[in-house]
């Protein structure tokens, strides 16, 4: 009988026996695993390499080639003195660069499109020479000749502009006068474009859309400040015109009345 008043029977003292020789037979059996780890690993993590003497273990287990091959070229070349600066420094990238550039080949040249194409005669070269003013120039183009009656409206308003403001004078153009065949051979007319502004809204220096006009003449009819100064300018040619032309008659047989 144990002190807490428990009964302990055979069959209790077995069982308990039969644990122990469990837990030494599992004890036994770990300690002889870590002893085959052992001998298998050796020094570490590092392969051991056996040598025998038989020739068929020799065949199995060949010893690794100790000749490392073609190395590379060093980067750094020193001389014979010990604390001398590196003779020559090589870079790899400098290399690889070197090795591309030396392999790319150059493009050919493009095919001239006009190789295969019929000869011009000296007539029409002068004909395509004639349509511009060529590179010196910016290859200003020749307006065609059905073009010409609506450019010359437009034309003849800038050689018309000393009458448009009475504060400034320009030179008389050579074709003034003319009519269509005083057009130069060489002209174009452009467009100012709007500006843009860095967040993409409207601009005060661009002309506003209902204001801007198709043409030049349109622009002209359409300002105020011009055409009150043409309506000013009529005005007195005509005021000089009538007043010549007032009294001619009476004036004329005052003329031829005899004084006495």
């Amino acid at each position: 009988m144990s002190d807490e008043g428990e009964e302990i029977t055979p069959e209790y003292l077995q069982s308990l026996l039969d644990q122990a020789r469990r837990n030494a037979r599992e004890e036994a059996q770990r300690v002889k695993m870590l002893q085959e780890e052992r001998e298998t690993v050796g020094f570490g993590e590092q392969d051991v390499i056996k040598i025998g003497d038989g020739e068929k273990e020799k065949e199995e287990t060949p010893l690794p080639p100790l000749d490392p091959g073609v190395l590379p070229s060093p980067y750094f070349e020193f001389g014979k003195v010990r604390h001398q600066a590196p003779t020559s420094v090589r870079d790899p990238d400098v290399a690889q660069a070197e090795v591309v550039s030396s392999l790319a080949s150059i493009p050919a040249p493009p095919e001239d499109p006009n190789a295969h194409c019929k000869q011009l005669t000296r007539k029409e070269r002068k004909a395509l020479k004639n349509k511009t003013t060529g590179p010196g120039w910016f290859d200003l183009p020749a307006p065609a000749e059905a073009d010409l009656p609506r450019l010359h409206r437009d034309v003849e308003a800038l050689r018309l502009r000393n009458r448009l403001d009475p504060k400034r004078f320009y030179r008389k153009d050579d074709g003034e006068g003319k009519g269509i065949k005083g057009l130069p051979k060489h002209f174009a007319i452009g467009t100012i474009l709007p500006t843009t502004t860095p967040f993409g809204t409207a601009s005060t220096d661009n002309l506003p859309r209902a204001h801007r006009k198709r043409t030049l003449v349109d622009e002209l009819v359409d300002d105020a400040e011009a055409r009150r100064y043409a309506k000013k300018k009529f005005d007195e040619l005509q005021s000089v015109r009538g007043a010549k032309g007032k009294k001619t008659l009476h004036k004329r047989n005052e003329l031829h009345k005899p004084k006495w």
